[in-house]
């Protein structure tokens, strides 16, 4: 059964200290400095680490255990406001730099290039959430210089204790995968993807963010683990090779559960997965709804590029936008294959515009269970684009 968030009502939204009333008939609560005034400085970070005890999701049929993956820690630059804005791998040699111009002319194992903004590290308790949301004005245009008394939350139904930390156009190490499916059904469609995934690389990996690549079908190919070198990313991309049915759910179940679940430490990381398909599955033996609280489970944005470029969305169209909503995430839909490269660019724009609050929930409880997420923001002109909740961490036990 699929996870969703509760439905709350904002005219019955219990207040905070220092609560906005907006309107007659709608109160929303607010993050007011001075209630929060003995939380700790949101830029030092917490001395306690996170090390909540492993927990262990369930399997779905016929997957196996993963190896932990590397973790590193990155960083990104704070603007001024504004308001717009596993199959075997194949045993022929990919050519080092592929088809893409922009890596011809870059020395041979190249890693992300550096900039001069400070690493920022967030050190996250196991009874506090570091939440990463995305703010839009209704013309899909992303708003930054917001400040944490512009939103409301509910954790569970319930105000958090304590606000930590609150930052704009977040700076933490990102931790992303591309799932290319790599069936039949996507042959003619194939070079295009590969091409908007290079180039998606080279603009969004900094010095301190690590990411894979990924194929799928009926089985999984990991075609590059956890790296900071574009050009090993890139040559991944080019091993993929296109042939065989889908198992999408399965795909997505295993890689969360393997890549992203076992990134565990004291340090906040955000964690996404761009998922390039046509949405059909006709292999998968876990369900839609095994997918979603696995990726809910490892606290994983998903954003979803749809390769059909027919006038009319099908069911793996709808497919798409379930996931990515439920996660926090965006589903895009180029009108043709050219403009793939587009919905990497808007999600690459997406990554680097987002916000990190971090807070202790109330009645918090190490029971392993679905706490529901409710995020808005005081103006009504704005829509917030967060998870819809988060799985407890389970007590040592």
């Amino acid at each position: 059964m699929t996870v969703s968030a509760r439905t709350t009502r904002a005219a019955r939204l219990p207040s905070l200290p220092g609560a906005v009333l907006l309107a007659p008939a709608t109160l929303l609560f607010c993050f007011a400095i001075g209630a929060f005034a003995q939380a700790p400085d949101p830029t030092r970070p917490s001395a306690a680490p996170y090390n909540p005890a492993p927990q262990q999701p369930a399997q779905a049929p016929g997957q196996t255990q993963p190896a932990p993956a590397r973790q590193t820690a990155p960083q990104q630059q704070q603007q001024p406001p504004t308001g717009a804005s596993s199959s075997a791998a194949p045993t022929q040699a990919p050519t080092s730099q592929g088809a893409n111009p922009a890596l011809q002319n870059r020395p041979a194992g190249q890693t992300a290039p550096a900039t001069d903004d400070a690493v920022t590290t967030i050190r996250v308790q196991a009874n506090e959430v570091n939440l990463i949301f995305t703010v839009t004005d209704k013309k899909g245009r992303f708003i930054t210089g917001l400040k944490r008394e512009n939103f409301g939350l509910l954790d569970d139904g319930r105000p958090p204790v304590a606000v930590i930390g609150f930052r704009q156009q977040t700076n933490l190490p990102l931790r992303v995968g591309i799932m290319i499916d790599t069936s039949s059904s996507i042959r003619q469609r194939f070079q295009f993807e590969q091409d908007s995934a290079v180039e998606f690389f080279l603009q969004i990996m900094h010095r301190n963010d690590r990411a894979f690549v990924e194929g799928f079908d009926i089985e999984t190919n990991m075609a590059q683990d956890y790296t900071n070198s574009v050009d090993s990313l890139n040559q991944g991309i080019r091993k993929l090779r296109p042939g065989g049915g889908t198992a999408l759910y399965d795909a997505l179940y295993k890689t969360c559960r393997d890549q992203m679940l076992t990134l565990r430490g004291d340090e906040a990381i955000r964690k996404a997965l761009i998922l390039v398909s046509d949405g059909d599955d006709n292999y998968s033996r876990a369900t839609q709804a095994d997918a979603i609280k696995e990726c809910q489970r490892a606290e994983t944005i998903v954003y979803t590029i749809s390769t059909n470029v027919s006038p009319s969305k099908d069911r793996g169209d709808e497919t798409l936008k379930i996931i990515s909503d439920a996660t926090g995430g965006q589903a895009f839909y180029p009108t043709r294959i050219e403009d793939v490269a587009t919905g990497f660019h808007n999600i690459e724009e997406e990554l680097r515009s987002q916000y990190s609050l971090q807070y202790r929930p109330a009645d918090f409880k190490a029971d392993g269970g679905f706490r529901t997420i409710y995020l808005q923001a005081t103006d009504p002109r704005f829509h917030v684009r967060t998870r819809k909740g988060y799985f407890a961490p389970r007590a040592a036990e």
